[in-house]
């Protein structure tokens, strides 16, 4: 695959393909990546480079994206949203025929997994290179498979037909009746035959119109891509199309002729004024259309991949006559055709390779000056923003857990979610003494004031709704100062601010953990006014003038980032000394979502600030245990709750009987600092709950079958959040009994020549 996911694209661009599965792509990791032409390829690999599955989507399809299920190197899934309709695609890469038994059992178990996970309902599309022959003719097979294949079945090929019957689903290649050069689709040598497939479920064949062999591409040397179009029966649903906002060029008030031109423009639209209007609303429109008219503003179409950028002409003219070079070949198997197709294979590498190299010259050029540096971080955040799955799905759960589909459905739900999370309070203690209200005249805010707050700001940050960015009153200078200053002291003498600056863009972020349709899986960032953020600074200044910090609060305080220095020191210092060291990490429960307002305002005439998170270090883990309490308690009588799920106990230099901490009864989690085998403590765990285990097994996949099965289980609860140990159990025991006892039996009748296999590769018998 590398080097070619550019050419890829470009054939899935030209033969208007949507979505498609990639086999042998030899890549490690396990991620996604845009390969360009509006094409991004999901797939995963193993550290040694070996066989990798992959699926390759429209971009305007990866926002459907709902889950990517990973189960190995041979098996991965997709499960897309389409206009109210839940579409799987599933990407295979069998065994080939030579591969030992216990590797195409491997397969075919984890293929049955993804199919049994995947509910009735939902429309599934297999892709697949299986390595087999189903054979032309259908005779007993009728309801899998049409007559069309290609040569006589196999041993492999009847695993692909007894599996479509197992799962009630149909071999699409085989329904449509094409000339042998359109049913071929892999050629090497002398051998044509037919390996790859595309599955369907029976019941969805009617939406598949056409399934065929392409010809004539050389993007892989041996097989041939298989195509089908199906229409999928929808109904219909509006939703809006997401479109680029054009946005003004800010940015390029870092430039200092923009920004010289940009100050002229707004005296001469000010009527040659050098002083800022009064009043918020007018300054603030002549300053948005003066930047729209000496900046410009984007184009609304999406940046060019970066990655790509050395995809140029004469690259695209090389691959397309090595594409013709393939049809001819194709067409007449002449060794002078064969030898001129082997040596455009080899300038498109070298071509390819020298349009690289050039591209990246330039761009490390660049990394000399300001813009390269910035350059190179653009780089960096797009690599990894494209190597993200899912950063947010069009659809979403409610309260109950079902799926909301609609445009309307799916923005009443994040209106709901978002209105209890920022308003919602825990109950708290009421304040019995009252609190009395300084009478003190304020000071009036001083130009200096605003100019370091003014220093103090970032540039190059996301604007809020009223599109003034901190860069125009940086440009403009002293005149800023002054307006901004006369401004601030009419919001304090008021008590009010400009509506425009009430108004915000509320963003839910992915966190990248549990359920990606569940809204409680985001954090939403607010994009607001940069000149009440300017305004929120001056006030911080004043404030921080007044309340004195405990020398406790490390959280949002300069150069006091030294916890995890602080930790690591204290754990050596008891390691040295051989004593226990315990500790608990607390964490709040959305702690700046659910802010108790008036608990804030009791804190800040009181001059105090409370903690929003913290951890206690102590000697003994019954000290812990009472310090996590009284915590708990001093907290809770405020209004803030400390989250069970997120609450961590370690303890360091652990002795024998040293057990665990509880929060109201409830065992909180704890950290293990030294991990057992799993095939131990599966041991442990089944003797300990009334399944007999013999003492003699290795703790080895090969001659142990509880490995393998734990290995099942592992993979079924990989996207399942216990909150505590109780449904850890509970989720345990549910997954180990839908292990179904074929699978059990497989396992136990492969024994002997899984035997076999170790004693062949140690060269001696084994002592189990």
């Amino acid at each position: 695959m590398t080097g070619k996911g550019r050419e890829l694209a470009d054939m899935m661009e030209r033969r208007k393909v949507d979505i498609l599965c990639v086999q042998e792509t030899r890549w490690k990791g396990s991620k996604a990546r845009c390969i360009g032409a509006g094409f991004k390829l999901f797939y995963y690999g193993v550290d040694s480079k070996r066989n990798v599955v992959g699926v390759v989507l429209k971009m305007e399809f990866v926002r459907n994206v709902l889950e990517v299920k990973r189960v190995s190197d041979r098996v991965m899934s997709l499960k897309l949203e389409i206009e109210g309709v839940m579409l799987n695609v599933v990407s295979g890469y069998a065994p080939q025929v030579g591969c030992e038994l216990e590797k195409k059992e491997k397969f075919w178990s984890e293929l049955d997994e993804v199919m049994e996970s995947i509910p009735t309902g939902e429309r599934v599309v297999i892709g697949a290179d299986f390595n087999g022959h189903v054979g032309e003719g259908n005779t007993g097979d009728e309801e899998v498979m049409g007559k069309f294949g290609v040569k006589e079945r196999n041993l492999e090929g009847q695993m692909v037909v007894d599996f479509a019957k197992r799962m009630d689903m149909a071999v699409v290649n085989t329904y449509f009746q094409k000339r042998e050069e359109h049913r071929v689709t892999y050629k090497s040598g002398g051998r044509r035959t037919q390996v790859d497939y595309i599955l369907c479920r029976r019941g969805n064949l009617k939406e598949i119109s056409d399934c065929k062999v392409v010809v004539g591409e050389s993007v892989a040397r041996q097989h041939r891509m298989v195509v089908c179009r199906m229409t999928l029966l929808v109904c219909k649903m509006k939703r809006s199309k997401i479109e680029i906002e054009k946005k003004t060029k800010w940015w390029k008030l870092k430039k200092e002729e923009c920004c010289e031109e940009f100050r002229q423009k707004l005296r001469q639209a000010l009527g040659g004024q050098v002083v800022l209007p009064d009043d918020w609303e007018t300054t603030a429109e002549v300053i948005r259309e003066t930047g729209r008219k000496v900046l410009g503003v984007s184009s609304g179409r999406r940046k060019e991949d970066k990655e790509t950028w050395w995809w140029n002409e004469e690259v695209q003219d090389s691959i397309q006559r090595k594409r013709l070079a393939k049809r001819k070949w194709d067409m007449d198997r002449t060794e002078e055709n064969k030898q001129e197709y082997k040596e455009l294979q080899r300038r498109v590498k070298r071509e390819v390779s020298k349009a690289k190299q050039k591209a990246y010259d330039e761009l490390h050029t660049r990394l000399d000056t300001r813009e390269g540096e910035k350059d190179l971080y653009r780089l960096a955040r797009q690599r990894d923003r494209d190597g993200k799955d899912v950063q947010q799905v069009i659809v979403i759960k409610d309260r109950d857990g079902r799926v909301l589909t609609s445009e309307e459905s799916v923005q009443r739900r994040w209106k709901e979610y978002f209105e209890e999370l920022m308003n919602e309070e825990n109950e708290r203690e009421k304040r019995v003494e009252g609190v009395n209200s300084v009478e003190q005249k304020v000071d009036k805010i001083r130009k200096e004031e605003v100019r370091k707050a003014l220093m103090r700001m970032k540039s190059g940050k996301a604007v809020g709704p009223d599109d003034i960015p901190v860069e125009v009153w940086k440009c403009l200078g002293e005149a800023a100062v002054e307006f901004l200053t006369s401004l601030f002291n009419r919001v304090l003498e008021c008590e009010k601010m400009p509506e425009e600056w009430r108004r915000s863009v509320l963003v839910p972020i992915f966190k990248n953990k549990g359920d990606v349709q569940s809204c409680s899986n985001y954090r939403g960032i607010k994009l607001m006014s940069h000149t009440m953020k300017l305004w929120e600074r001056v006030v911080e200044a004043r404030l921080r003038k007044v309340v004195k910090v405990c020398e406790q609060q490390y959280g949002f305080m300069p150069r006091k980032s030294t916890t995890d220095f602080a930790l690591r020191i204290l754990m050596e210092k008891y390691r040295d000394g051989q004593r226990e060291l315990h500790c608990v990490f607390v964490d709040l429960e959305k702690a700046y979502d659910r802010v108790p307002r008036e608990e804030l305002w009791y804190c800040m005439w009181k001059s105090g600030v409370y903690q929003s998170g913290a951890g206690h270090v102590c000697e003994s883990r019954e000290q812990v245990e009472e310090n996590l309490e009284r915590w708990r308690f001093a907290l809770e009588r405020r209004g803030m709750k400390v989250s069970r799920s997120k609450t961590e106990y370690m303890c360091v230099n652990e002795r024998e009987g040293s057990g665990t901490v509880r929060l109201q009864g409830e065992e909180v989690k704890k950290q293990d600092l030294a991990p057992t085998h799993a095939a131990k403590s599966t041991k442990t765990w089944l003797n300990d709950h009334g399944v007999g285990v013999l003492d003699w097994p290795a703790n080895s996949p090969d001659l142990n079958p509880v490995e393998n099965l734990w290995g099942i289980v592992k993979r079924k609860m990989r996207n399942k959040r216990p909150k505590n140990a109780d449904e850890l159990k509970a989720t345990v025991k549910e997954t180990w009994a839908s292990i179904p006892p074929q699978q059990c039996h497989k396992l136990i009748t492969s024994m002997p020549c899984r035997i076999e296999a170790v004693i062949k590769a140690k060269g001696a018998p084994t002592k189990y």
